[in-house]
């Protein structure tokens, strides 16, 4: 079949967790059908970006959207009562562009990740998938706490926006997916139950383990410049690892991920290393005692714990994360919930050696049999060519 794929921005190269998920759709869908890739774009993309693409697609439209437009539709979204953060992908060029494309490469089936260009082809006949990946309205809502007060009125009106907008986009596709059933449930429509639950997996031949001297005690990796994981590192650097201390003062930390937000880089230490962007982050789980990733905000299923299973390091992670995972605790992986538990979970580890490595090898286990790309994408294409 013919699927034209719809991105807010191109899936390479993978640093961000919808990035991933979309690459790899791709990747496996194109086995069986022939890929027609349109990406939007706010910014120039690197030379190396688009060749990655080209063995899985039949043909590759990057639509580039100018920062003057976003701010020009950003005002409209807010006027007409759409949220930002369809305002901030929606462009009436691009919808023009769009439809062209789709006309003339006349697909059978259309397939939108995320809400944000839900807009694009939402009033198209053609048989059409939206692909929600995370709830926004409830990472929004989660934000809301832990966000400086003169934000908080801003992601409060998101909010509200985006939970009248995730029900209303529901009727206008063919078929939804998600990545989990804790985020399907926080879908707001009577119907929600039809969504399919579409799992991330990891490339298990490229995450695998490596044996090398374990240099960092500490690491937890991810977009730094992503709200949620600012708030694991802050949480990480601030409150966790002072209280670790008390008892190893000379442990480290290492916050590694590209784009640091100017908060993750201000916990720069003699005892927290900010790497910025890594070329291959295994070398970071791979050197690792240690994973962490404290997640108190944000939705979905973190694609982190599933590439440190993957190599073998013990992970701790917040009963958030671990909803989406569902991870035996205490046997493939360890929760924590306040900063004391951290600590605690952490110093356990690095006193129970043994211990630390039959929960490393139980999750390597527990990964390489229920998170596969290939299994989940044969999901995809079933429900798209059904």
């Amino acid at each position: 079949m013919k699927i034209f794929i719809l991105l807010p921005r191109f899936p390479y190269p993978l640093e961000k967790g919808d990035k991933l998920r979309a690459y790899n759709h791709i990747r496996f869908l194109s086995k069986n059908n022939e890929i027609f890739l349109c990406a939007l774009s706010d910014f120039k993309l690197h030379e190396d970006t688009i060749p990655a693409l080209k063995p899985y697609c039949k043909s590759i439209e990057v639509i580039q959207i100018s920062k003057f437009s976003i701010f020009i539709n950003l005002i409209k979204a807010f006027l007409s009562g759409k949220p930002l953060q369809v305002g901030y992908f929606f462009n009436s060029k691009a919808k023009k562009k769009i439809d062209l494309l789709i006309k003339n490469y006349k697909p059978g089936h259309i397939f939108c990740q995320l809400i944000r260009v839900a807009e694009y082809v939402k009033n198209s006949e053609i048989s059409k998938t939206l692909d929600y990946q995370d709830v926004f309205s409830r990472g929004v809502y989660r934000r809301i706490a832990t966000s400086p007060f003169y934000m908080r009125p801003l992601l409060k009106f998101e909010y509200k926006r985006l939970l009248k907008y995730e029900k209303d986009i529901f009727t206008y596709f063919d078929n939804k997916t998600i990545i989990s059933k804790p985020d399907r449930n926080f879908i707001p429509h009577p119907e929600k139950e039809k969504i399919h639950v579409i799992i991330n997996g990891v490339d298990t031949d490229f995450y695998k383990p490596i044996k090398c001297k374990k240099e960092n005690d500490l690491v937890f990796i991810g977009n730094m410049g992503y709200p949620p994981n600012i708030n694991a590192a802050e949480f990480l650097a601030k409150k966790v690892l002072p209280i670790v201390h008390k008892t190893y003062p000379e442990i480290k930390l290492l916050l590694a991920g590209a784009n640091p937000h100017s908060n993750v880089l201000a916990l720069k230490s003699d005892k927290v290393q900010v790497t910025g962007w890594v070329k291959d982050i295994r070398n970071c789980y791979a050197k690792a005692r240690i994973f962490i990733a404290p997640m108190q905000i944000g939705t979905g299923l973190q694609n982190k714990l599933l590439e440190a299973m993957a190599m073998k390091i013990p992970c701790i992670t917040s009963q958030l994360a671990n909803n989406a995972l569902e991870a035996k605790e205490n046997n493939e992986i360890l929760i924590a919930f306040s900063p004391e538990e951290y600590a605690k979970q952490i110093i356990y580890l690095l006193e129970n050696k043994e211990k630390a490595e039959q929960i490393a090898q139980n999750a390597y286990n527990f990964v390489i049999n229920n998170f596969n790309w290939e299994n989940a994408t044969k999901n995809l294409d079933n429900i798209i060519n059904s």
